[in-house]
């Protein structure tokens, strides 16, 4: 068995005898002596060949990722490398054995390569040699370790849930999976352990917790795959502040643990409704300021019309300011931000650039009181860039929201490296445009506020939940609630959603019968492991953290799949094509 980890040898293990193993990631004939860069999961260690060692021609015959044995003794080197752990030291070596050949490689095993993604992806199992990839799979595993040891401490118990479940589509699509025994029946993935760790606390198991494995059919992005993790979480007697409070214990936990660094606690609460008239977004980016201003009131009386048939059609005007950059933004740039902002619906964007002279595409149409008024408002200084959209409310704040993370970015505003808040007082339902009706903001099973049972059927629009997402950099990191675990309420809730007696025995039957049966006040929350690990990482795309990802169409590049099946298979399935 391999013993030693070539990059943690250094100059305190000089004259020790060593047997190691692993990939030639270079190998150099430099004057006769031959220099070898062995590299394994830890590091680089150079080895040395004389020329009258027996093995100097099979050490001259090894090629780019080569598998070897090698003993040798640790010696100091000449020209020392202090750019790697390794580099006070190689190893002469005494005895050399090749293990395995490799072809020659599709791209270079480095840190930096120009290899594209999908060429990546194709020969992942190289792509993981490479440091930027197997450092992040080594943090992962280290985070959920530290997951593990801080539930563990607090009196969690580790249960597994089935992955061979009911389809309950009340949310993204099941990914679907057709029984042989059972003929034209289907079991569905996962999209979470929802309700089986609901049925955990019913059987009083009070504090449950599991690194997850969820699927979701559903369209993919740049922090988001078919098949996920979550480090989920469910507990019994508890209120919204417990679950809140033990999970960014949790987070701080694991923030100081792997990246030595402390999180302030407690986490700053934004309402729902708060955080989206200030930054457009359920999952506000706090590492810049730039909020959203209202402007309406500043335009009740003006004259411009565009800003006057807004007000009339029941709209809002509302801006951001972009503060001392008004000088990086040329007309160019301007069309430019307006065909994004046109990408969520918005008709125009309007912008006042704030100097010696006042400039713009309004400022023709406004008032000098209304100009006042505004540089009031915003606290205009010279330099200040001023964006304008004017539309439906939630035009306005989507673009508006969109806009403020594009031009973060485009200059880098981030005061902070990390920025963490929670968002709390969710609506309960949201209006489908597509199901022409209300359907669940979360999930059929999330409480609502106390005072809003009442409003279940007669005020959807006004109804709130003990719903709570904690967002860092922007990013959903995580998200909970408390459950309904009286029977009455699930019963309103379900009328609601307007799911009949039928639906909900069809759906959640077994689940509604064990509500019956002693159900204790419980709530919890799940934390999206790959995107944990994404944001620790300092990456922004969430295939880098997990070692067999998915594209963005939702293939396997490297196993080829989806794939088609033999006919036997799908005739045992009782399953037919229709191309």
């Amino acid at each position: 068995m391999k013993k030693i980890e070539n990059g943690k040898l250094n100059i305190s293990n000089l004259k020790e005898e060593v047997e190691l193993f692993g990939w030639v990631s270079k190998n150099r004939d430099l004057g006769g002596m031959i220099f070898i860069d062995l590299r394994d999961r830890s590091g680089i260690v150079q080895l040395v060949i004389k020329p009258d060692s027996k093995y100097y021609d099979l050490a001259t015959a090894l090629r780019s990722e080569y598998v070897i044995k090698i003993s040798g003794i640790v010696v100091e080197r000449e020209n020392k490398n202090l750019n790697i752990p390794t580099g006070e030291i190689e190893i002469e070596v005494t005895y050399l054995e090749l293990l395995s050949k490799s072809l020659d490689i599709p791209f270079q095993v480095a840190d930096n390569i120009t290899a594209t993604e999908d060429t990546r992806l194709k020969y992942r199992y190289l792509d993981i040699r490479r440091s930027p990839i197997k450092d992040k799979l080594i943090l992962r595993s280290n985070v959920t370790f530290a997951a593990r040891e801080y539930l563990n401490n607090k009196g969690f118990i580790e249960v597994e849930t089935p992955i061979l479940c009911k389809s309950t589509p009340e949310g993204a699509r099941d990914y679907l999976v057709p029984s042989r025994v059972f003929n034209g029946k289907f079991y569905a993935l996962p999209q979470s352990p929802q309700l089986f760790k609901q049925l955990l606390m019913v059987g009083g198991m009070e504090k449950y917790f599991q690194i997850a494995k969820c699927f979701r059919d559903e369209d993919l992005r740049a922090d988001r795959q078919p098949e996920f993790t979550q480090i989920d979480m469910e507990m019994s007697f508890v209120e919204e502040e417990d679950v809140m409070s033990l999970t960014e214990n949790l987070i701080a936990h694991i923030f100081k643990k792997i990246r030595n660094i402390d999180v302030k606690l407690p986490i700053s609460k934004i309402p729902y409704n708060e955080a989206m008239n200030y930054y457009g977004s359920d999952k506000p980016d706090l590492r810049y300021d730039m909020r959203i201003t209202d402007l309406t009131g500043v335009f009740k009386d003006t004259q411009f019309s565009v800003f006057k048939d807004t007000i009339n059609n029941g709209g809002v005007i509302n801006c951001i300011v972009v503060k001392n950059n008004a000088e990086h933004y040329s007309r160019k740039e301007i069309d430019s931000l307006t065909e994004f902002v046109k990408d969520y619906k918005a008709k125009g964007l309007a912008y006042i650039k704030f100097n010696e002279e006042i400039t713009g595409s309004i400022v023709k149409f406004l008032s000098e009181k209304e100009i006042e008024e505004l540089k009031s408002k915003l606290n205009i200084e010279t330099n200040d860039l001023v964006l304008v959209v004017a539309d439906k409310f939630n035009i306005v704040k989507k673009s508006l929201g969109a806009l403020r993370c594009k031009i973060a970015k485009d200059l880098n505003l981030y005061t902070k490296e990390f920025a963490f808040t929670w968002i709390t007082d969710f609506p309960s339902f949201e209006y489908s445009e597509e199901e022409n009706r209300f359907v669940a903001c979360h999930h059929p099973f999330t409480a609502p506020k106390d005072e809003d049972v009442d409003k279940l059927l007669t005020d959807k629009a006004n109804c709130y939940s003990k719903a709570y997402d904690i967002v860092i950099n922007g990013y959903e990191a995580g998200g909970g609630s408390i459950r309904i675990h009286n029977e009455e309420v699930q019963s309103k809730m379900f009328e609601a959603l307007e799911l009949t007696k039928e639906d909900v025995q069809n759906k959640f039957g077994f689940f509604v019968d064990a509500l019956k049966y002693g159900t204790p006040p419980h709530g919890g929350l799940a934390i999206g492991l790959d995107r944990l690990i994404m944001l620790l990482t300092n990456t922004d795309n969430i295939r880098d953290v997990i070692a067999f990802p998915k594209t963005a169409s939702a293939s396997d590049l490297m196993s080829e799949c989806p794939n088609s099946v033999e006919e036997k298979q799908l005739k045992e399935l009782g399953i037919s094509i229709n191309k």
